[in-house]
């Protein structure tokens, strides 16, 4: 049943990320043209940022694989880890493309001040941001869907740099709009914009690091969820001082490490089917595959 249920998962995480694939590839050519042909070097650059997600996308499709590989003798709980560094991969991806946008716009607001000229885009490019923005916002509600669902982090940092695309649109958008209907010094708004979606960019970037690394030196689990797996555990009225907690994230699984006390004169029979009934209701509400286990100490007498 377990294998059952990670080979569905494997399939959805990989279904999602080969639209991802297809639709960026589509978005960088259609971009590309559009920044060239309309002469709008802030779609270019749009594109360029297209070209990051088609490279994480095949990040996450690679990593995948390694992660959904089954328990070895020298990976005992498995190779989860293993999607932890995509995403992580994915964020210094995101962070890489944040900061080229941030320099690319401070030198294009230098070049204005100076008294530069940045060129004036073609309507093309304004119908390619509006395409943009659009399909990838829906791209990004549908693959964070699915990595909710799956619980994979890799999954929701890659809809995280479909939406970071969409947004830099938003800006390539208000950019190129200010310097095709305004003009001459209006081309600033483009620059400035782009800066002001890169911080955005980034914002994510440092979020999704700061959880990839948590897992990756096994940070625990947050405390409301810490919370939720005692009530669980102290449902049996038999179970009392549920101690020394333990809980780690493993890619997409969780693992759960506690010490429980029970009546001293219970049998042997009795305290392991308490602790198979405790594993169950953990399971149930965190997955099959959660690792749990679990030390039955006798209740101390005062």
């Amino acid at each position: 049943m377990q294998n059952n249920t990670t080979d569905i998962r494997t399939k959805q995480i990989y279904r999602v990320t080969l639209l991802g694939m297809f639709v960026n590839m589509a978005l960088l050519a259609f971009k590309l043209v559009a920044g060239i042909v309309g002469r709008s070097g802030a779609m270019v650059a749009d594109a360029v940022h297209s070209a990051s997600d088609f490279a994480t996308d095949i990040v996450v499709l690679a990593f995948m694989k390694l992660s959904s590989k089954p328990k070895d003798a020298c990976h005992k709980y498995g190779h989860g880890k293993y999607e932890t560094v995509a995403s992580i991969i994915i964020a210094l991806a995101l962070g890489a493309v944040g900061v080229g946008i941030c320099i690319d716009g401070a030198e294009k607001i230098a070049a204005v001040v100076r008294g530069e000229q940045i060129a004036r885009p073609e309507f093309i490019a304004l119908i390619a941001a509006v395409v943009s923005i659009a399909v990838k916002e829906w791209l990004y509600r549908y693959t964070v869907k699915v990595g909710d669902k799956t619980e994979s982090s890799a999954v929701v940092a890659n809809a995280w740099h479909h939406r970071s695309d969409a947004l830099s649109s938003v800006g390539t958008l208000i950019g190129i709009g200010c310097a095709y209907v305004l003009g001459g010094v209006w081309t600033i708004a483009d620059p400035i914009a782009a800066i002001v979606v890169a911080a955005m960019i980034l914002k994510v970037a440092i979020d999704l690091l700061r959880k990839g690394f948590d897992e990756l030196v096994d940070g625990s689990l947050p405390a409301d969820v810490e919370e939720e797996i005692v009530r669980i555990i102290t449902e049996d009225a038999a179970i009392s001082h549920p101690h020394n907690l333990r809980t780690r994230r493993i890619g997409s699984t969780i693992a759960i490490e506690v010490h429980i006390r029970v009546d001293g004169d219970m049998s042997v029979r009795e305290s392991h089917s308490l602790t198979e009934s405790i594993e169950r209701r953990l399971r149930e509400r965190f997955g099959a595959g959660t690792i749990v286990s679990i030390h039955v100490e006798p209740i101390k007498i005062i």
